[in-house]
């Protein structure tokens, strides 16, 4: 999996130094800088109807700022057409890339009782750089480690081989054709699946098979883990596979049932023409997941309903968008509760080191849009509005944000993730008065 190089060409011309001191006025000189989106746009076919899926590229311009330095612990600007998060400077831009290092920020003011911002900490808790980082690398090396595709044999979770639940027949005596069908899927999956979907089939039940796909960065879905269980009839390929979504009882997508239920043209689950349904020539599983992860969790899903296409790029359409999408993180926290707390078998490691890996980036995210960013609007490495104007979430998804915000945090540090600069330091009101740290990093 590639990862991302992000890091600006002022931090490597100087070997990443650690920090510099500066004058308090050079401090309150220096600000943050971030770029303007890119937008592209592609037609897609969801349920039988074409969408137009934006694509969002964000880019740290590093000529707009000659020092290249950042205050780590400025809040982030209410500004909704080009504001920025705290974050540090060389944040990776790639999806895939790992967490940034852990960076400080400036100290408190002793003899205060005041709550300090996000992202700073107290005199007398240092950060360990090295130490921090030494984790961090081996949280990727774990996250490398885990195979995309293997073969596994315990399926007694998997919802097509658990009793009264698929309704299914295993299937026992597989004709040649099948099976070497079946394994021709293996290979094409092993060989060709993108660097965030992850399979697993099993030995002895070479009908069944599991996947996780990584929801995609600019979108409500971004850093989440979405599992599905597919089965493969005694008929396949001249019918489609069954998928039913691991939903926990949570209905984020208008082709992603609570019941599990995945509604797409290309499964025969929903009307379509053409290359829009199966074609047992040439359709495969790959196909599949790699349309639920593009067609499925894309940028705006409230188009993806039924009749509602035609209200795309209208305003009314995208105020309805806007607030679908905030229902929509809402609920994808919630699944990143519910894939740590009750992972599927076989992707319990997988699950703690994703969210250790982006785990700190998930909470950026969080942040960014209880400050007035539009949710679906972050990608890598900052943070702009995807439509012009004053568009700020709601107040009552800020409210609602806030609370899972908390349990996110609680639930990430329980695994390892270094929460700390997102949580309020409250200073000793006893302390001495000391002057300010105008410490920034390069």
């Amino acid at each position: 999996m590639a990862e991302g190089e992000g890091s600006s060409s002022r931090r490597w011309a100087l070997g990443d130094p650690d920090v510099v001191e500066v004058s308090p006025e050079a401090a309150a000189a220096a600000h943050h800088r971030i770029g303007f989106c890119s937008d592209s746009t592609k037609s897609i076919v969801v349920a039988g109807c074409v969408r137009t899926v934006a694509h969002e590229i964000i880019d740290l311009d590093a000529n707009d700022d000659p020092d290249g330095v950042m205050i780590i612990c400025e809040k982030a600007s209410s500004h909704k057409s080009n504001h920025s998060v705290s974050h540090p400077s060389d944040w990776p831009k790639h999806p895939k890339s790992g967490l940034a290092e852990d960076v400080p920020g400036p100290s408190h003011q002793p003899g205060t009782s005041t709550v300090l911002p996000w992202g700073c900490t107290t005199p007398g808790r240092p950060r360990k750089h090295k130490e921090i980082k030494t984790v961090d690398n081996k949280i990727d090396e774990k996250y490398k480690a885990f195979k995309q595709f293997d073969t596994v044999t315990d399926h007694s979770d998997h919802y097509y081989s658990m009793s009264g639940k698929g309704n299914v027949p295993e299937v026992k005596k597989p004709s040649k054709d099948w099976v070497r069908r079946i394994q021709h899927e293996w290979k094409v999956l092993e060989k060709d699946l993108p660097g965030t979907i992850f399979v697993r089939v099993y030995e002895d039940r070479m009908e069944l098979l599991r996947a996780v796909i990584v929801g995609p960065a600019g979108t409500p879905y971004h850093d989440g883990l979405f599992f599905f269980d597919v089965y493969f009839p005694s008929q396949y390929p001249k019918k489609p596979p069954l998928v039913n979504y691991r939903s926990g009882g949570l209905r984020l997508n208008p082709n992603l049932y609570d019941s599990g239920k995945v509604c797409l043209s290309l499964l025969n689950t929903w009307s379509g023409h053409g290359c829009e349904k199966w074609n047992p020539s040439n359709s495969t599983m790959l196909q599949v997941l790699v349309s639920i992860q593009a067609l499925v969790l894309n940028a705006k899903p409230y188009f993806n309903e039924p009749g509602y296409a035609a209200s795309a790029n209208t305003p009314q359409g995208e105020k309805m968008s806007m607030a679908y999408n905030e229902s929509t993180f809402l609920l994808s926290c919630r699944t990143m509760l519910y894939s740590l707390r009750n992972p599927p078998k076989h992707f319990e490691d997988f699950a703690r080191v994703h969210f250790c890996k982006y785990g700190r980036n998930i909470l950026v995210g969080c942040k960014a849009y209880m400050n007035g960013a539009q949710v679906g609007c972050l990608a890598g490495n900052g943070v702009q509005d995807v439509d012009e104007g004053d568009k700020s979430c709601s107040a009552n998804f800020k409210g609602s944000l806030k609370t899972l915000f908390d349990e996110l945090i609680k639930e990430f540090t329980r695994i390892g993730v270094h929460c700390h600069e997102f949580q309020p330091q409250r200073v000793n009101p006893g302390s001495t008065r000391a002057k300010a740290d105008t410490t920034l990093r390069l």
